[in-house]
Formats: C-alpha cells, structure tokens, sequence
C-alpha cells in the first residue's frame, strides 16, 4: 500500500476545521473522515496482480553507447487502471526515465521505454518492475514488485578502432597490394619484376636474368599465416586507474589493455594471421582460438566483456601453460600486463625463458603518467617537504621500470610502454615493424 500526497494536503486542510472549532471531537472526527477516504480509495484500488509486464531485451552494445529497455504491459481485466511502473535498474546500468504514469484502458496492452547509458562493462542486470495501481480518488494505491528479467551486455568500448584504417594502409604498402611497394622488406617471396635504379642488388635474381634480356629482382611480401596469441594480465596490477591528464578521471589499467588487444587482433587477423586470445591471473579467465573467424574484434568483445580485476597476483605458470596450449609452433606472444618490476621479477621472469625459447615475445604496458608529473614536481620555484618526497618515490620507480626493461631486453624480450591512448597505436605498429622485417 502506498499513500499519495493528497492525504498530507487533507490532513492540513482540517486546521481549518479546528480553527472554525476548537475542539477534540473536531480533530477526531477529521482524522477519522480521511481515513475513511483512505479506506474507500484502497478498496475501490484494481489489483496490480492483473497486469502481465513482458521485457523486450535491450541486447549487446559498446560502454558509452545509449540501449533500450521496452516493457509490455498488458491489462487482462475488465476494469481501467491508473498506474504508477518504476523499471529499476542497478546503478551502473544508468537508467534515465525509468518512472511512468500510464492510464491503461481494460483489454490494452503498452509500451513502456527506458534509457540506458551503461557506465561499465559486462552483464548489466534489471532490478525488478515495481507497479503502484492507483483508486479513483487517487488517495492510496495498492503496489506490487513484478520479478521481469533483463539485462544489458556493456561490451568494451574498442576507441582505438580510429587508428586501424592508417595501419591497414600501412599494411597494404607491406603487402604491395597499393601504389607504393615497399622494396626488399618481408621474407616471403612475390614475384620478380625489371630491375629499376634503387633496388638491393642482394634482390637481383641472378638464374632468371640470364635467362632474359633484362635484369630481374624478386620482391617479397610479409610473412602469412604466422601465429598471434594476445595474453591479457587480469591480476591486482591491471585494477590501478590511469590518466593522461586529470589524475582523478581515469580509466582502469585492464580497460586500456582491452583496447590494444582489440586493435591488435583486428589488424593482425587483417593480415591473414591466426589469432589467439587468453585472459587470466590465478587461473585463465577466458581462452579462444579466432583462426578463421570473421569479425576477430567482435569476438574478443564478447571475452571481455566480464573480466574484471582480481585482487591477487598472476600465476605465470599457468598462464604459461595455457599459450602452450594453444600449441608449439612459433608465435608472437603478446602480454598485456603491468611493467611492475616486483610483480615481473617474481612471477613472469622465471617463465619468460620457456616462451622465448619457442616464441617471439613482446610485453605491452600501460604507463602511468603521474610518474613523471611526480618526478618534475620538485622543479618547482617552492617544492614542499611532500612534492620532495613524491618526486623521490616517483624517480626511485621510473629508475626500477628502466631496469626491468633492460632485464626484459638481454632475454630477446620487446617492450612496448605508452600512456593509455598511445598504447593501442604504438603496439599496432610494433607489429607492422617485425612483419615487415619477418620476425614473427
């Protein structure tokens, strides 16, 4: 049962009463006369009961992408229903005009929308449809809580998808399928053409020249059909919040990870290369193989989706085992993971030597950029004893990420560490660079 404000408004229009007379009796019998109102309204009140609320799911969308929640309400009695239908939402599904006041004749059936904006990813979940049926006097309302199940599928946002176009030229420039052939790059060989001024002399194809009136050299085109397997570290060092700027308006560190690792999968799988993906720290959290899969970005997303931070450190071995698993033949192992040195020194260096042995491997690392404003800040005109401090501990940690890139360099280890919005470009084009000299 629920009351609406009339009955408030009721109750202070009977000081009017007491004032025209004073007394006891005046103020008993105007309670009792609204109660009765009350009373009357709530009994004359249709049941909620006799709707039937049907949902029609929001489905799949993009973080930061608007959704739509319908629900279908439906009166099976013979009588008019003035209804009060609040579709309740958890917080981060961003619910907007989720209350509705529809009048619904006897025999009708409704459409009810609500606006969603999810404000993370994952399966986001309705609460519940609570619907208040209203009596004729619009004094009370009887009010029932419906159990519909929805829920909206936030997907990561993939914002790097920008910069593929500009390297998928840049690939068809490797592969000489545009205007401009990029000469003696690639190990696999094309075709041979007519030797023109500026081509390698070690290109010339020496049998095939005499053989004709002319000089030929061969030209190459990048490896195909190579092996990609992404790895995305969803230990406790991917939960910290990063920024370029504002260092309170950041993002975690495993979302910017998720957008290199889509940019990555979309350009290599563009490249007629296998891709691989894995996600996991304590144990592997999400595995597929994407070797012939149309839309390679499409389904990462989907992975993605639920993984979350966990608060616990990566179990190297089994995230090892799990590239394994994939198979032996040579690849190019990428790891999405923090440059932490404590963390890399105690978990990933001691498996690093296996996985080189049979694969080319490349760490990619978001960095933080409030490191540097930390070290510059004692370069202020008046440095307090914290800003001295801060820049201390801030040089002490930029000095012990240079030298666990130098350990990851002597084991054949490449690094690639940029700020959040450059890392998805920057690794995309560490690819294209050993592609283009057949190293994978």
């Amino acid at each position: 049962m629920a009351i609406s404000g009339r009955v408030p408004l009721l109750l202070v229009l009977g000081l009017v009463a007491v004032l025209l007379r004073p007394s006891g009796s005046t103020v008993a019998l105007w309670l009792l006369g609204v109660l009765l109102l009350v009373g009357i309204d709530l009994l004359l009140t249709p049941s909620p009961g006799l709707l039937g609320i049907t949902r029609r799911q929001p489905g799949t969308v993009r973080l930061g992408d608007p959704a739509t929640s319908v629900l279908v309400v439906a009166n099976d009695s013979h009588r008019s229903l003035r209804l009060q239908v609040r579709d309740a939402w958890q917080p981060s599904a961003g619910a907007t005009d989720n209350r509705h006041r529809p009048h619904l004749p006897p025999g009708e059936r409704l459409r009810l929308t609500t606006s969603l904006l999810p404000r993370r990813r994952g399966d986001l979940r309705a609460a519940g449809v609570t619907v208040r049926s209203w009596g004729p006097l619009g004094l009370a309302a009887r009010q029932r809580t419906y159990d519909v199940p929805g829920s909206v599928r936030a997907l990561p946002p993939f914002d790097s998808r920008k910069h593929l176009p500009s390297r998928l030229a840049r690939l068809r420039d490797l592969d000489g399928r545009s205007a401009v052939r990029v000469r003696g790059q690639g190990t696999e060989f094309d075709s041979l053409r007519e030797y023109v001024r500026g081509d390698d002399v070690r290109s010339v194809d020496w049998r095939a020249s005499a053989r004709t009136p002319h000089v030929v050299v061969r030209t190459w085109q990048p490896e195909r059909d190579r092996r990609v397997v992404i790895l995305l570290d969803t230990s406790r060092t991917s939960a910290g919040r990063v920024a370029d700027e504002d260092p309170d308006d950041g993002m975690p560190r495993l979302d910017a990870a998720m957008d290199a690792a889509l940019l990555l999968g979309s350009l290599a799988s563009r490249a007629g290369d296998r891709v691989d993906f894995l996600a996991g720290d304590r144990r592997v959290r999400a595995r597929q193989r994407l070797a012939g899969v149309r839309d390679v970005a499409a389904r990462m997303q989907e992975q993605m989706a639920g993984l979350d931070p966990v608060l616990a450190e990566a179990d190297w071995d089994a995230l090892a085992s799990g590239i394994q698993g994939f198979g032996r033949q040579r690849a190019l192992v990428v790891l999405l993971t923090a440059l932490e040195p404590s963390a890399i020194a105690d978990g990933l260096l001691p498996v690093l030597p296996t996985l080189t042995r049979h694969h080319r491997v490349v760490v990619a690392s978001v960095r933080d950029p409030e490191l540097n404003r930390l070290a510059e800040s004692s370069g202020e005109d008046a440095p307090t004893i914290d800003t001295v401090y801060g820049a201390a501990a801030a040089e002490q940690e930029l000095h012990r990420r240079a030298w666990i890139r130098d350990v990851l360099a002597r084991l054949g280890v490449d690094v690639v560490d940029a700020d959040a919005a450059q890392l998805p470009p920057a690794l995309a084009d560490h690819y294209l660079q050993l592609k283009a000299r057949g190293l994978l």
